[in-house]
């Protein structure tokens, strides 16, 4: 599966406990990462700067759903399982 261009739920979700340029000491989960621009997408997408984590997340239609909104949420659900 292919990310949804300006979808943004895994760069809001999740927490990231490793440094993200920006975040020193990373993300608690909810909180949009200060790497994803205006339209939802990583402006560091494809920099050897990107946390691990970020890299190694592939979408899935389980997760990512149909909509921005049931990614976010599913997500959400996840980190919160977790």
């Amino acid at each position: 599966m292919e990310c949804r261009l300006g979808c943004g739920a895994c760069c809001i979700a999740p927490s990231i406990s490793s440094p993200i340029p920006g975040m020193p000491n990373g993300k608690p989960s909810g909180v949009r990462c200060i790497q994803l621009n205006d339209d939802n997408l990583c402006k560091l997408f494809g920099k050897p700067e990107r946390p691990k984590v970020c890299h190694a997340f592939k979408p899935c239609p389980d997760l990512c759903s149909n909509s921005n909104q049931k990614a976010l949420e599913n997500l959400l659900e996840l980190e919160k399982l977790t």
